[in-house]
């Protein structure tokens, strides 16, 4: 199981402090969401700050591109350090178009749904993916509860990758915590992302990891 910690909770006040304990931790990705205001409500960070996080941190950085027209960023986010970059399949009419060019900069890449939009939505694109991320909440804010009506969604969506025999990562994101974690693991997810049950919670970021890890 891959744990990408999403920067979404973290006191930035603290930010070299936590991203260097949840290493420590044994967590696997540094997740950084990417919100512009219009996709989802809520205004987030750019390219900009991921070489603050590459020296911070050796964490692979997995970048959640929650924004109108991300095939104008691409570039921008690669050439910072990303090492994944995913989009949503909601947002870009050319959506092939924009994971083959994440791949010729060298990047990881990933194709996101939200929890109103049916697998069958990426069954045309899956061939061509490194990752499949199922949205659990409704993107835009971290602390959301999560949605276990998604889980149907994570199995068909494991099943679609397990019928075309790839390796691809199947990371699941929102509410994913110590009580939630089990039955997404259970629907097939290999990855998931979690925010405030690393970052906020009550014993400190080690005992939050290790919470996950231990389900």
């Amino acid at each position: 199981m891959i744990i990408s910690a999403s920067i979404i909770s973290l006191n930035f006040l603290s930010f070299e402090k936590e991203l260097q304990q949840a290493e420590q931790a044994g967590v696997d990705w540094l997740h950084i969401d990417v919100m512009d205001g219009q996709f989802v409500p809520n205004i987030t960070i750019g390219p900009l700050f991921l070489p603050f996080c590459r020296k911070a941190t050796k964490l692979p950085l997995d970048v959640h591109l929650m924004i109108n027209n991300p095939e104008n960023h691409i570039k921008n986010f690669a050439d910072a350090g990303a090492e994944i970059i995913s989009i949503h399949v909601e947002n870009n009419p050319n959506v092939l178009r924009t994971i083959q060019e994440i791949k010729e900069l060298g990047c990881k890449a990933g194709i996101v749904l939200n929890p109103g939009t049916t697998a069958e939505a990426i069954t045309n694109i899956l061939p061509f993916v490194d990752l499949v991320l199922v949205m659990t909440v409704n993107p835009g804010y971290s602390g959301q509860k999560f949605l276990p009506e998604m889980l149907p969604k994570i199995k068909k969506i494991r099943k679609m990758i397990d019928q075309i025999n790839s390796k691809i990562i199947l990371q699941v994101d929102g509410g994913v915590n110590k009580e939630t974690i089990t039955s997404v693991i259970e629907s097939g997810a290999s990855a998931i992302v979690a925010a405030t049950a690393i970052f906020k919670f009550p014993e400190g970021i080690k005992a939050g990891t290790d919470a996950l890890r231990n389900n």
